[in-house]
């Protein structure tokens, strides 16, 4: 410290030294503990009310509404048009593949015994009855179709070597949807078969969003490929060096095509990369497209698997016309290889797969 001409010396022993990092480690143990026990409270949480809702879907029996009949067959006229309604507005937003069946197989055979018991204890509810059962039965077959569909999504991503769970905690919709604002009662509650079905469906939803989000496409030529993911030898100072994306050799003005559909998070210069543009995908998936000549896309665009996005140029640190392509999992740089060139067969198995409520 140096005041008014004189300079003196404060020494920090081991000791202290040792303390101080120690309580560095220990504020940031903490800090990773509060995150991930939030995690797994969201996990229970979530897993908890869908076990409630199941319980309760359970002992909706048919005896139940033998009584809802006998008390007041006008009542049960408004809550069957409201579950008509329901149904209606969830259906208009629904992915147009699942939107073309239609389909109401009743596999429990609950809604059978239904129209069975009503129709002998109350003859002139036999048509209500017979209305209420093809509704129900509808909303089981769909949450049995968007179960199938989201399993199958999971498998895809698991094979890719990513979390689903991750996936779904990151999604800002995983923890209900807009099916959960509409109500079947008169009183403002939701038939716990249709709040079932609204969660089946925001998974499915969220893990094929996630998936779709997974680089896909080649960004350039696989052909072109002029060197990999890792350690190699740095063409500047002909040290070791690790290399953290795949570059791919192409003359300037080529186009670079987006590896997923995303959001644009960052064009321009960066130190080392030249020209560059980020792409977010979410979940924590980033690709990084460097050395550009000229790009195609701006910060906030929304962009295909596929678009141009941008040509292959020489700017930064570079010995020549290139793209040099990553891919990050939360700022970790990660091998691409293995999702370009299993992304595509695994998804085509995916869609290959799915099958239309009922099928």
């Amino acid at each position: 410290m140096r005041s008014q001409g004189h300079v003196r010396f404060i020494k920090i022993t081991s000791r202290m030294q040792i303390i101080g990092v120690a309580i560095v480690a220990l504020a940031l143990l903490v800090w990773i503990g509060t995150i991930a026990g939030m995690t797994i409270s969201q996990f229970v949480s979530r897993a908890d009310r869908l076990e409630l809702i199941e319980r309760e879907a359970k002992v909706t029996t048919a005896e139940n509404r033998v009584s809802a009949y006998r008390d007041d067959l006008d009542s049960v006229a408004d809550d069957l048009q409201r579950r008509q309604d329901f149904i209606e507005e969830m259906v208009d937003s629904l992915p147009a593949d699942i939107k073309a069946e239609e389909t109401v197989s009743d596999s429990s055979g609950e809604a059978e015994k239904t129209i069975s018991k009503v129709s002998a204890a109350i003859p002139e509810a036999s048509a209500l009855a017979r209305i209420e059962a093809r509704q129900l039965a509808f909303v089981e077959n769909l949450t049995r179709f968007a179960d199938r569909r989201a399993k199958r999504a999971e498998l895809a991503i698991r094979k890719l070597g990513l979390d689903p769970r991750r996936m779904l905690a990151s999604a800002k919709d995983a923890q209900g949807g807009p099916l959960e604002l509409l109500s079947t009662g008169r009183d403002g509650s939701i038939d716990p078969r249709f709040e079932r079905l609204g969660f089946s469906l925001s998974r499915m939803e969220a893990l094929e969003r996630g998936l779709k989000s997974i680089p896909q496409v080649m960004p350039a030529s696989l052909k072109t490929i002029s060197s990999g993911f890792g350690y190699r030898r740095d063409p500047f100072t002909g040290a070791a060096a690790m290399h953290a994306g795949l570059d791919f050799r192409g003359p300037v003005g080529a186009p670079i095509y987006a590896a997923a559909k995303g959001k644009v998070s960052f064009a321009g210069r960066k130190s080392g990369y030249g020209n560059c543009i980020e792409i977010s995908h979410g979940n924590g998936l980033m690709t990084r497209y460097a050395h550009m000549s000229a790009f195609r896309a701006k910060v906030g665009q929304e962009v295909a698997a596929g678009a141009v996005i941008g040509a292959i140029g020489s700017t930064g640190r570079s010995t020549g016309p290139h793209l040099h392509f990553e891919v990050r999992i939360n700022d970790r740089a990660v091998n691409p290889r293995p999702f370009l060139e299993a992304a595509p067969h695994v998804l085509e198995e995916a869609r290959g797969e799915t099958a239309a409520p009922g099928r």
